[in-house]
This record gives structure tokens, C-alpha cells and sequence, in this order.
């Protein structure tokens, strides 16, 4: 009787141990659609949308990890009548009680005045009483997948994609964020979409509960233009970007993660133009690159209402009867999602730039961002998405 109830002990604890590794999985938002317009009438009662329904987003409470997790966050979109592309960004509030973007959409607040770039743009730095909200995920919607994949498109696809795709699937490991997406937290999705069709999207939070070194979240900087008080982030164009802070203590491990996106829409703006991003930390340059995708014809099947033009061109290819190959001149399909553009395409997901900054000492510390941005204009609409945060170990 003893043996068998030992027996049994072990074989309970052993089983805790199998249930406290296993992983967890947290819906957030299921079909859930954003658009610029009114409310689908069975909506979550738990989602809060604003800005007419361009931003949504809900309180999640997952458990905590004490030994640290890996994260992974995993976005579906279909388009429900949009057949734009559009910025997109998933978010986190690091810390409710302060002032956030929530509070300032919905008017109980106002942007501090230190954290404005420009008069026009407030939000963006920090301050002693608001955070921006640090990004998950950025990403940019293809032109109507989903609700256009269907046969009324079959002359705009190409020979070498068989089928339209029903949907966009990002998925991004953020591990180094685990602690400011545990516990309790507010998580959000904004679409820059200015129709009431919108987008539908799902979203969850993968948590592998497998044990790993925890790393802490700065905000340093966010520029999207998420509510009201947040004009066109065009303020590049006329100086950089400088914004002191201070370290009550040393920290070590120091990771900067920068997201940036150049933006136009216009033949010459500065999302068709190569600009370089040059930042700084105390002086010292540590990220100088020019951030660029030339990869956007791999994105076409999810694209199935961009613009398509005929482009002539030559073509090598092998002649059946005498088997040689030949050259002749061809009109070949260019659609728009197929050009190249800064650091994004319509349908993919946006990589942050990490830099590994080694340890930093207490005291002032300062960052700044270089972009010499093409100016706004009147039917130009330049302008930069760019986040950016610290992640360290005490």
C-alpha cells in the first residue's frame, strides 16, 4: 500500500512538472475586423475600437513566467472590401496607469508636451508620465487578399502563381518582450484603412514555456501616427530626431531594436527612393544602413488587386523545332505590389534592426535618428514609420 501511494506521489508531481512546461496558447482577437466605419454588430464585447475602428484592442491576462518563455506573436489578415495596401502595427501599453495613446483617443488625456516632434505630432518621446507603445509587429497589407481572391482577378495573375491566397500569415519571435506580454496588458492593432469595409484579422500569443533569460523593455521612440494628435510624421525631412534619457543604474546586455518603413505612395516619394537611416547612441553611430526591399514580386499572390501595367521586354526562350533558343521581344505583366520600396512590400512583415550595444553605465544617455526624408507637400504625402526600444538585464 506504501509502494503504491509513493508511486502515485511521484507520478503526480511528475505530472505538475509535465503541465508547468507545457505551452500556452492566447487568442486575442478572432475575426475581428478593423475598418473606418461602423461596428460589425456581433463584436467581442471585450475589444474597445477607436478612431472611427481603425485601432482596436482589449486587456489580456496570460499567466507569468518566472524563469522566462519564448513568444511568439502570429497575425492572420484577409481584406473585407479594402483592396489598398495599408501600414499596420500590433502594439503593447507597457504601462496602463501612465498616459498612453488610449487615453488621448478617447480624450481623458493629453499628449505631455515634451514627447511632441513637431507641432502637429505629439507621442512620439518619451516622458516622465507616458511610454510609446512598443510595437510587436509591423506589417503591410497586400492589395485585397482574400476578398478579391477569386476568379474576377485570373487576368492579373501570372503564369507562375496556381492559386490567389485566401490570406496573409506573419508570425515573429518576441521572445526579448516577454516580460511587457505577461501578466496583465493591453494589446492593440492599427490599420491605416479609411473605408468601412476595413480589414479582418486573428491574432494570438504563442508562450513555448520553455525556460529562458528575461530581458527588460525601454520605449524610446514610436512615430506612427496611431490617434488623434498625431499628424503625418514628416519631421525627418526637417531635422533629425534627438531625444535624451537617463539610466538610474548600469545595465548590461543592451539591445537596441529599431523598426523603420519610408512612405510616399507618389512616383520619387520616399517609399520608392533609397534614404539612409543613420543612428546614434551618445554619439556614436551604431546603425547606418539604407533600409530596402527588392524581394516585393514574391509577395504577388497575395496581391490580387494591384495595379498592373504592360511592360515591353526581350525574352530568351527555346523554340520547339529547333530546339535553340531564340529572343524575341515580349509585353510582360509589372503589377505594383511588384516594386521595390523602403524596407517594406505589400504582404510582409517588417524585420526590426537589432544592434547589440554591450552594457551602458548609469547617467544621461542620448539617441538620434538621421533620415534626410524627402518633405510633405501638398499632394505628397512622405513620411517615416519608424519604433524603436531597448532591451537589457540589470
Amino acid at each position: 500500500m506504501k509502494t503504491k501511494l509513493i508511486f502515485l506521489l511521484i507520478l503526480c508531481i511528475s505530472f505538475q512538472k509535465l503541465m508547468a512546461q507545457a505551452p500556452f496558447e492566447k487568442i486575442i482577437f478572432k475575426n475581428q475586423i478593423i475598418n473606418f466605419g461602423a461596428a460589425e454588430p456581433h463584436q467581442d464585447a471585450e475589444v474597445t475600437r477607436l478612431q472611427g475602428g481603425r485601432l482596436v484592442y482589449k486587456k489580456v491576462t496570460v499567466p507569468n513566467f518566472p524563469k522566462g518563455t519564448d513568444v511568439t506573436i502570429k497575425l492572420s489578415l484577409q481584406s473585407n472590401g479594402d483592396r489598398w495596401d495599408k501600414s499596420g502595427s500590433c502594439f503593447v501599453v507597457t504601462d496602463p496607469k501612465q498616459i498612453s495613446i488610449l487615453d488621448v483617443s478617447k480624450g481623458d488625456k493629453m499628449f505631455p508636451k515634451a514627447s511632441f516632434m513637431s507641432e502637429k505630432h505629439g507621442g512620439v518621446l518619451p516622458t516622465e508620465n507616458y511610454k510609446p507603445v512598443v510595437e510587436l509587429l509591423r506589417f503591410m497589407t497586400p492589395f485585397g487578399v482574400g476578398y478579391f481572391s477569386n476568379e474576377e482577378g485570373k487576368h492579373r495573375k501570372p503564369v507562375y502563381i496556381p492559386k490567389w491566397e485566401n490570406e496573409v500569415v506573419w508570425t515573429q519571435d518576441i521572445s526579448d518582450l516577454e516580460t511587457i506580454v505577461s501578466g496583465s496588458f493591453y494589446i492593440g492593432v492599427w490599420i491605416d484603412t479609411w473605408v468601412k469595409e476595413g480589414y479582418k484579422i486573428d491574432l494570438r500569443l504563442i508562450y513555448s514555456n520553455r525556460p529562458r533569460k528575461t530581458t527588460k523593455v525601454m520605449p524610446l521612440a514610436n512615430t506612427i501616427s496611431y490617434v488623434k494628435g498625431q499628424g503625418l510624421p514628416d519631421f525627418f525631412a526637417h531635422g533629425p530626431l534627438d531625444y535624451t534619457f537617463e539610466l538610474k543604474k548600469n545595465i548590461k546586455n543592451v539591445k537596441l531594436h529599431y523598426i523603420t518603413t519610408g512612405h510616399g505612395g507618389h512616383s520619387g516619394g520616399d517609399e520608392f527612393i533609397k534614404i539612409k537611416n543613420s543612428i546614434y547612441i551618445n554619439n556614436k553611430l551604431v546603425l547606418d544602413t539604407i533600409p530596402w526591399r527588392d524581394d516585393c514580386a514574391s509577395f504577388r499572390r497575395f496581391n490580387p488587386t494591384s495595379g498592373v501595367w504592360l511592360r515591353k521586354d526581350s525574352t530568351a526562350y527555346m523554340d520547339r523545332e529547333t530546339r535553340t533558343y531564340k529572343v524575341k521581344e515580349i509585353e510582360e505583366r509589372l503589377a505594383s505590389s511588384d516594386l521595390s520600396r523602403s524596407n517594406w512590400c505589400p504582404g510582409s512583415k517588417v524585420e526590426p534592426f537589432v544592434v547589440d550595444l554591450g552594457n551602458l553605465k548609469s547617467g544621461k544617455q542620448t539617441l538620434k535618428i538621421v533620415i534626410p526624408a524627402t518633405p510633405a507637400g501638398k499632394d505628397k504625402s512622405n513620411h517615416w514609420l519608424v519604433s524603436a526600444y531597448l532591451t537589457y538585464e540589470d
